[in-house]
């Protein structure tokens, strides 16, 4: 079996060398990189299984580089390390298409963990009989994570795509909070309920045109999704 290909970016080079090593113990392929520019440039010319990006670097920060990186692939996971503890940068990582976001100093178990859930999600095989549902004048496809119909193709990240999944297999029933927290991270927190609000959100946006569909927030219970 090969091993999963990881690319890192982190300007800090005791840091990188710390990470990449435990991460290579751990039987991870890590190709580093000391700027966003030159790690996008990577990206472009090799395939991998997930991103792992410090926020604050040269010529080309996190941020910038997440939204590169976007354009090009909806669906390789990414996760934020930072230094950034304040909830707008939270936040803007994750509307930009992050999967997660750990604040500085973290923990390299954590990290192996985040990585580990991440890249099971993205292998594990998802029934035939239900990778495409209609929703409103769009076809869903949860194998790869986008809504299209004979005029365009909405992207949507990992997490979206799970989401509305969810949000689908219960449409018309309310679904409670923290059943979507942990069907989604396997947690239910502050900061996992408030990347909840974002990914939500970006739903709405994308759906806002669509007739009879609805998500509903159910103050301090959840919501629904409806669908007519």
């Amino acid at each position: 079996m090969r091993n999963f290909k990881i690319l890192y970016a982190e300007d800090d080079e005791t840091l990188a060398f710390l990470t990449k090593d435990n991460l290579e113990q751990n039987n991870y392929e890590v190709i580093h990189c000391s700027n966003g520019k030159s790690a996008l440039k990577i990206f472009e010319e090799e395939e991998f299984d997930i991103c792992i990006f410090d926020i604050m670097m040269p010529k080309m920060d996190g941020f910038e580089l997440a939204e590169a990186v976007r354009k090009i692939d909806v669906d390789v996971p990414i996760i934020f390390l930072s230094a950034k503890t304040l909830k707008e940068d939270r936040i803007k990582g994750l509307r930009l298409g992050a999967d997660d976001y750990l604040v500085k100093p973290f923990s390299i178990e954590e990290l192996l963990l985040k990585i580990e859930i991440f890249l099971k999600r993205s292998q594990k095989n998802i029934s035939p009989a239900k990778t495409i549902y209609e929703v409103g004048k769009y076809h869903f496809d949860t194998k790869n994570f986008i809504l299209f119909n004979d005029e365009e193709k909405v992207g949507l990240t990992q997490r979206e795509a799970e989401l509305l999944k969810l949000f689908l297999d219960h449409k018309n029933s309310v679904l409670k909070r923290e059943q979507i927290l942990t069907s989604l991270w396997g947690t239910d927190d502050y900061f996992m309920g408030r990347s909840l609000d974002v990914f939500i959100s970006r739903l709405r946006k994308i759906l806002a045109n669509e007739e009879g569909i609805s998500i509903e927030n159910l103050h301090g219970i959840g919501f629904r999704f409806s669908i007519g």
